[in-house]
């Protein structure tokens, strides 16, 4: 018994739609997807204050936080976590932090977009100098 050209073409397209389903979900899947949280759900101590040069910033991948010091002694800090589709800055360089994914790089100093495809800026978490420490969160 042969299929009519209409309905192997519904089947086809409805094995295509669950194929494509299941790698949407294996990519948006674990910590480091697109629907991980981009900022700390506690305090989060990210070690010596000092480590952060002024004028510049530092990369806290583990714990995809990004932190700047624009004056002596007063520290910003950002979610890591590219907001075009939730890869982890890979490096910063003076103020500009740069997505491995697509491309994408952000001023780490107000969390602004400075090249897309990222649209929107990087959340930005609170952080505060304890006894010479930073804790973020």
């Amino acid at each position: 018994m042969s299929q009519s050209p209409a309905r192997r073409t519904v089947l086809r397209g409805a094995a295509l739609a669950g194929a494509v389903g299941c790698g949407l979900t294996a990519c948006s899947s674990g910590d480091s997807g697109a629907n991980a949280s981009a900022v700390p759900d506690r305090p989060v101590e990210l070690g010596a204050a000092a480590e952060v040069p002024v004028g510049g910033a530092k990369l806290y991948r583990e714990d995809r936080l990004v932190v700047s010091q624009p004056a002596k002694g007063t520290y910003k800090c950002f979610s890591a976590k590219c907001t075009h589709a939730g890869c982890i800055l890979s490096e910063v360089d003076k103020k500009e932090g740069s997505c491995p994914c697509h491309g994408s790089r952000f001023d780490v100093t107000t969390g602004k977009v400075l090249q897309g495809p990222a649209a929107d800026p990087l959340p930005e978490v609170p952080v505060k100098a304890k006894d010479g420490k930073l804790i973020a969160g």
